[in-house]
């Protein structure tokens, strides 16, 4: 069964396409699961004078989880509809996170750090961020918002676990063996943690041109024992899918046999089909 947990839709303002038209090519291109994955709204800054199209508005989110689980009993028999949310870890916003994570049927929640602070790392907006940075500090400052997200309890996928170097910027070679530990001790973190974890095809499309995690990480991630899932993290239906063979093919090279899937937040194990 071929399967794709990480998805978005027009909702978050920086994705096309309606939930349905993500099920149907799913059903098109014959996934046995698709996990319906939005952006948490967002809690740590004001929506109207923060960068537009960030996330679902906060009065959205009763209606994407409505709409998902409509869809959910509207294509059963078809496919498998998981619905689910990429949940900022925002520290100091924990409270906040919670609530959302329990007020709703979730069968998973995607824990993912975008924003330190008021940056979100990810946004191709916001490149301007890292002049006149301290590249290993920001590492260290994005690894600790890692660590602590997995020791929440609140989610149970720990999404593109070195989205950190999306664009690019890394420390000096010289700091090869610093950034190693910083990844490492993250990993360990989740492992401790209990959660699954993501191998996001995504990253081979950016400017890291590598899968989020690297290679190294999958098998450091194989040694710990942490169970892995995969995602598109699509951001448009035609996208749906997409290096997901090249993803389930490095994990099988790193030496995974299975993976991860998820309903009422209860955790399963599928075979990693190749």
């Amino acid at each position: 069964m071929y399967i794709d947990y990480h998805t978005h839709h027009v909702r978050c303002g920086h994705a096309v396409g309606e939930l349905e038209e993500y099920v149907r090519r799913a059903v098109d291109i014959g996934l046995g699961q698709i996990g319906l994955s939005d952006h948490m709204p967002l809690l740590h800054v004001d929506p109207a004078s923060y960068y537009p199209e960030m996330a679902m508005p906060m009065e959205e989110l009763p209606r994407y989880v409505e709409e998902c689980l409509s869809l959910k009993e509207r294509y059963r028999g078809q496919i498998d509809i998981r619905v689910g949310l990429e949940g900022d870890y925002i520290e100091g916003y924990e409270a906040e996170i919670e609530k959302i994570v329990n007020a709703y049927p979730w069968d998973y929640i995607i824990g993912s750090v975008h924003f330190l602070g008021e940056w979100d790392i990810t946004d191709h907006r916001q490149v301007q961020g890292w002049e006149g940075k301290d590249v290993l500090k920001v590492y260290e400052t994005y690894y600790d918002a890692v660590k602590k997200a997995a020791a929440t309890g609140f989610y149970d996928i720990m999404g593109h676990l070195d989205v950190i170097k999306r664009f690019g910027y890394h420390p000096v070679p010289e700091a090869t063996r610093e950034v190693e530990a910083l990844e490492n001790a993250a990993l360990a973190a989740v492992a401790a943690s209990g959660v699954a974890m993501e191998l996001n095809a995504s990253g081979l499309s950016k400017p890291c041109a590598e899968m989020f995690p690297s290679r190294r990480m999958l098998e450091e991630a194989y040694r710990l024992g942490i169970p892995l899932t995969v995602g598109s993290d699509a951001h448009d239906p035609l996208k749906l899918g997409e290096n997901l063979e090249a993803a389930r093919n490095m994990l099988w090279e790193v030496g995974f046999r299975e993976l991860v899937v998820f309903e009422g937040r209860k955790r399963s194990r599928i075979p990693l089909e190749v």
